[in-house]
């Protein structure tokens, strides 16, 4: 089992802890960005007073969908058994933080994180970048082998992977189409709390 002895869980957010509503076609277009390509690595590539200006409207248009967030089935009981287990709680995501924060808030599930393991772009390179996970280690004092990553998204996946941690892949339609980068792979929460606590048997 991919998940014995893990005893430090790091979550991405939107679409895995929450229900996925980012329509990111619609956000590139809003902002002017080319279809396909990752929003934050495009922005990056502009001159920098445009980029700062596309930040700044991301930033608004990611922290008005924040406050219409709504949990994941699954996802209170998922984090109860990681609490109860006495596990560490992490999230890594793409996001700002204070726009993870307003996100986990308006889905009552703020309260199972403390305020520094909630990390976003301001502190680490985003995912795929595997520095957000190792920014959490480090943080918590602990190995890569202790580390599950969970995610909806092959950076989730990757970045995961990259650090030495064990990977799941939540995928509501069960197709998992990344299996070389995943331990793992899980349609609900509900499943992924079922594998929790056989592991910790």
């Amino acid at each position: 089992m991919p998940l014995k002895n893990r005893d430090c869980w790091i979550f991405d957010m939107d679409g895995t802890l929450t229900n996925a509503v980012h329509d990111f076609d619609v956000i590139r277009l809003e902002l002017g960005l080319p279809a396909g390509q990752p929003i934050l690595e495009a922005i990056a590539e502009l001159p920098a007073d445009e980029s700062v200006k596309l930040q700044a409207q991301l930033n608004t248009i990611e922290m008005e969908i924040a406050h219409m967030a709504t949990p994941q089935p699954g996802a209170h009981d998922l984090l109860k058994s990681v609490k109860r287990n006495g596990y560490q709680l992490g999230i890594l995501t793409r996001n700002g933080e204070a726009i993870a924060r307003v996100t986990l808030a308006a889905c009552g599930l703020l309260e199972y994180f403390d305020d520094e393991a909630i990390v976003g772009r301001e502190s680490c390179a985003p995912k795929p970048d595997p520095s957000g996970v190792t920014y959490l280690l480090q943080h918590w004092g602990a190995g890569a082998g202790q580390a599950v990553m969970v995610g909806d998204y092959l950076f989730d996946l990757q970045a995961g992977k990259q650090a030495g941690a064990s990977t799941v892949h939540f995928d509501v339609d069960g197709f998992f189409p990344w299996p070389e980068w995943t331990d793992l792979g899980v349609k609900s929460l509900f499943e992924l709390n079922s594998h929790l606590c056989c592991s910790a048997r």
